[in-house]
Formats: C-alpha cells, sequence, structure tokens
C-alpha cells in the first residue's frame, strides 16, 4: 500500500513554488538546502511525475505540479488550522470582530453569523452588509466577498462557486420581446446592481470573455430587490444563479441570452494575511466553512436542471 503524502514534502513544495528558489524556500524553512531537495525528490518519485523543473537560473511549476499546488496550500492551511484549535482548546473567544458580509440574498447565511453570536458570548460582533470592498485592516478584520479576483495582501478560503446569467419574467419577455443578440439588450429595460446602488451605466459578462455595457433602470446593490424586480416583470437582471434557482423551477423566471451572458466568480471569505491571525477570525471561518458545507442548497440546480430550464433553440 502507498504511504500517504507527507506534511513535510507538501510543505517543502508550496514553499518552493512560493519562493520561486530553492536556496530562499530552504531558508525560511530552516532547512539545509539537500534537505529541501530529498524531500522534493520524494514527492516526485510517490507522485510518479515531475513537480518542478530546476535550471540554474529559475524554477518552473509543471502542469502536475500546479494541479497539485492548490490542494497541497489547502491541506496545509487546514493543518495549521487544526493545530491552532487544539491549542487554543478551551479559550473563550472574546473581544470585537468586524465582519464584512455582501448584500443579503441567503437567510441561511443570516442563520449562520446568528449562531456564531449565541455560541461565542463574550465575543462583541459588529457586521457590516456591504457590496464595496472594505480594507481589511482599517475597517474590518474578516469578510465574505463574491469575487473572482483579491487584493494583494489578502488570503481566501472559498466557499463556493457562482454562476451570473441573465433572468427575466415570462410576462416581460412577452410584451417586450426576447433579445436574441447583446446588441437588443438596448431596447430593454435593465436592472442593474452596482456596489454603490447608483451607478447606472455598467458592464454585463459575456462568455467570450468580453462585456457589454448596460444602462438601468433600476439600480441596487441588493440582489433581492432586483430578483424581486424582475418576478414582477420590471426588466431584466443579472443575478447569481442559485438566487433564482426557485423562481426557474416554478417559470417564474427565465434565462435571457444564456448562450452570450454569463460569468463565474466565488464566495470566499477572506482576512489579511498576517503571521497570527486571532482566535475570533478563526472561528468566523470555521463557522462559514461549516455553513457553506452543511446549508441546505434549497436554491441549487442540478446539472439535468440546468439543461432543462435553458432555453433551446
Amino acid at each position: 500500500m502507498d504511504r500517504p503524502l507527507e506534511t513535510s514534502e507538501l510543505q517543502a513544495f508550496v514553499r518552493a513554488v512560493d519562493d520561486g528558489s530553492l536556496s530562499v524556500a530552504a531558508r525560511k524553512l530552516g532547512l539545509p538546502r539537500q534537505t529541501l531537495s530529498r524531500r522534493l525528490e520524494r514527492l516526485e518519485e510517490r507522485l510518479g511525475t515531475r513537480l518542478l523543473q530546476r535550471t540554474t537560473r529559475r524554477l518552473a511549476v509543471t502542469d502536475a505540479g500546479a494541479a497539485l499546488y492548490e490542494h497541497a496550500r489547502t491541506i496545509l492551511e487546514s493543518a495549521k488550522l487544526a493545530e491552532q484549535a487544539v491549542r487554543e482548546r478551551g479559550q473563550a473567544v472574546s473581544g470585537t470582530l468586524r465582519v464584512s458580509l455582501p448584500p443579503v440574498y441567503d437567510e441561511s447565511l443570516l442563520r449562520a453569523v446568528a449562531d456564531f453570536s449565541v455560541r461565542h458570548p463574550e465575543l462583541r460582533l459588529h457586521v457590516l452588509f456591504t457590496a464595496q470592498s472594505v480594507d481589511l485592516v482599517r475597517d474590518a478584520d474578516v469578510a465574505v466577498r463574491l469575487s473572482a479576483t483579491l487584493e494583494d495582501g489578502l488570503v481566501a478560503r472559498t466557499l463556493r462557486r457562482i454562476e451570473v446569467f441573465a433572468f427575466a419574467a415570462p410576462a416581460y419577455l412577452r410584451a417586450r420581446g426576447e433579445p436574441k443578440r447583446t446588441e437588443d439588450l438596448t431596447g430593454h429595460h435593465l436592472l442593474v446592481f452596482s456596489s454603490d446602488g447608483q451607478t447606472q451605466r455598467v458592464e454585463w459578462p459575456l462568455r467570450n470573455g468580453r462585456a457589454a455595457p448596460v444602462f438601468g433602470v433600476l439600480t441596487s446593490n441588493s440582489y433581492a430587490l432586483l430578483r424581486e424586480a424582475a418576478r414582477k416583470g420590471r426588466g431584466i437582471a443579472l443575478l447569481p444563479m442559485h438566487v433564482v434557482a426557485s423562481d426557474l423551477r416554478s417559470g417564474r423566471l427565465v434565462k435571457v441570452l444564456p448562450d452570450a451572458i454569463q460569468a463565474g466568480a466565488r464566495m470566499a471569505v477572506v482576512y489579511a494575511n498576517r503571521r497570527h491571525v486571532s482566535p475570533s477570525v478563526r472561528a468566523f471561518i470555521e463557522a462559514m466553512r461549516t455553513w457553506a458545507h452543511e446549508a441546505p442548497e434549497h436554491t441549487a440546480l442540478t446539472e439535468a436542471e440546468h439543461r432543462l430550464l435553458s432555453p433551446r433553440e
């Protein structure tokens, strides 16, 4: 039976990739360079593939190495959290925790945050709902964000993957006509999400990597409001798939231009990259990961439903 991968080997690999140099990685880990090299060689031998291409000038990651890297980082971060949890077992989470959350669209997230507050009665919890990215040093300690990008100096733990499409009520499309091309959107009422709740002219993402400029007749930083307006036939809204899944099942909303308009993002819990993360931040991270894993996906669509509910030619 093959032995499982060793944490020390994964640590050596991740450190080498992050630093781009075996010498630098060895110094940061407090190891002789030869020891680091042997750990990497054992890892490659165990996996039966080359992970790093080493030359005298640079260190390059192979395709196999790139695939391993993300998993290895997750394993090491989980091991670190587990160690910290054991060391701090019995210590009460206290003090003040400033949390930034996206505009509410899922009541299970609200329940998870409320439950977190109940479990830690000695913690003063300050929660701000905003679509804007707050400063995670000055204005908040930890945040849940919907984004495909991340600023330097931050750490993100993915909670869910998000798909975004355009939706409208059938009655609206019957009355106004269904757009056949993205250019047709200029003749429609568009319901626009804006992080500041005011910007009316924004861009909607297209499958080809480009974007379509649009102008909203209703602008808000609340997905719940945009969904409700779309339900009532006010216009076409760009919304996360899971927000409107129940409406798709019931037929209250349908996809618009699904072959042209689509975006992907991730929901992640984000915090500043510090040497020591506070117990309250770690506790909140674990609460959000538990929520993402255990919360009933009452709004999620199966693959079969995706195909069934997508318009046909």
